[in-house]
């Protein structure tokens, strides 16, 4: 297993960097100029030279590719033009919205699109069946945004003043302050907190269990519930779709049929037997599905009020910042490497045949 993780380690290398040239230059290649985009009106040709000097733009593209590459291995991913502050400290802004976001989504697809599809591969040609991939096919169709409008608009609007009214925007309720759990625990203060340690403060669901804090559990849960439905039908609608194809052509085999006819009961046959062995191709799909959820859900984010890697993303790409785009670029890759590595880990504790080594 370690020689595998080490293998696919090396291997990712020149996957990453890969991704990182193609991102620094088609983002020079995109017609504009960052002064300009960012400053407006207020932008002239000296403000422009000064701009470019200082965050080395007057350069040729190869050294600044190499400056770039030179603090990047160093953990350092420079600063964002438009925003003045480290791209480092943005990713630890902005990402605990994607990552609980992603989370919560996944759960809910995976909660749902896998009993779903095991049922419809089941009663296969059943009214049932036919029921659950008409939904898939609505589901898949359905625009996040629209989605997501109708959500807010029925559960924060129509259901208002009722037990079954839910927060249409927003990661907590306003004016809410729930204290980190670094400074419960008395290790660390604000000031010297690592950013790893800011980063899972500021996923709410966790800081609050740390804390023990059940108010601000219940609080981010209950804002997470709409944005995740919204983002995680599509994933949802494509696991169910997933899951039926793989089960069906795993309840035709010959070693499903020994199994009934040994007299093992109908539940046992499809849990422990097809079940398991259909699961390759939906974890693949999981995967894929969640490291789309943490590309950022730019529409989902705008909707509900978020403020996520999607729309910071978003932002840096219209203000032609460089470095900002290419910081979340760069981590969004890593978190697609991490994913395929436990993927094809849970490949081999799937099926015993697959040898990792």
């Amino acid at each position: 297993m370690l020689k595998f993780i080490l293998r696919r380690f090396i291997f990712s290398i020149p996957v990453l960097f890969g991704i990182l040239l193609v991102t620094f230059v088609m983002l020079r290649s995109i017609p504009g100029d960052p002064c300009r985009a960012i400053l407006g009106e207020r932008a002239t040709d000296e403000i422009c030279d000064a701009f470019a000097e200082r965050y080395g733009l007057d350069k040729t593209l190869p050294e600044q590719l190499m400056i770039y590459l030179g603090r990047a291995v160093q953990g350092d991913l420079d600063v964002s033009f438009r925003h003045g502050r480290a791209v480092t400290d943005l990713i630890v802004e902005r990402l605990p919205t994607t990552v609980e976001l992603a989370t919560t989504a996944l759960i809910f697809s995976v909660a749902v699109g896998v009993p779903l599809g095991i049922i419809s591969a089941y009663r296969h040609n059943s009214w049932l069946d036919i029921t659950t991939m008409f939904g898939a096919n609505i589901g898949v169709s359905m625009p996040v945004f629209w989605l997501g409008l109708m959500l807010s608009y029925v559960f924060g609007v129509v259901l208002k003043d009722t037990p079954f009214a839910l927060p249409p925007s927003g990661r907590l309720s306003p004016g809410a302050f729930y204290e980190p759990f670094f400074a419960v625990w008395g290790i660390a203060t604000e000031d010297t907190a690592s950013g790893f340690i800011i980063f899972l403060s500021r996923l709410n669901i966790l800081n609050g269990i740390l804390t023990l804090n059940v108010a601000q559990i219940a609080d981010a849960v209950q804002h997470l519930i709409l944005p995740s439905i919204a983002v995680g039908t599509i994933p949802l609608a494509i696991i169910a779709r997933m899951t039926r194809s793989a089960l069906l052509e795993v309840l035709r085999q010959d070693y499903v049929r020994t199994a009934r006819a040994k007299g093992l009961t109908e539940m046992r046959v499809v849990i422990a037997h097809a079940v398991r062995n259909s699961l390759l191709p939906v974890v693949t799909v999981i995967g894929l599905s969640f490291g789309s959820l943490m590309a950022g859900a730019v529409l989902t984010e705008s909707v509900f009020g978020l403020s996520g890697v999607g729309r910071m993303l978003t932002e840096g790409i219209t203000s032609r910042d460089y470095t900002l785009v290419q910081g979340f670029t760069i981590f969004i890759a890593v978190a697609f490497v991490v994913i395929n590595w436990i993927v094809d880990i849970l490949y081999a504790y799937l099926d015993p045949r697959i040898r990792l080594e």
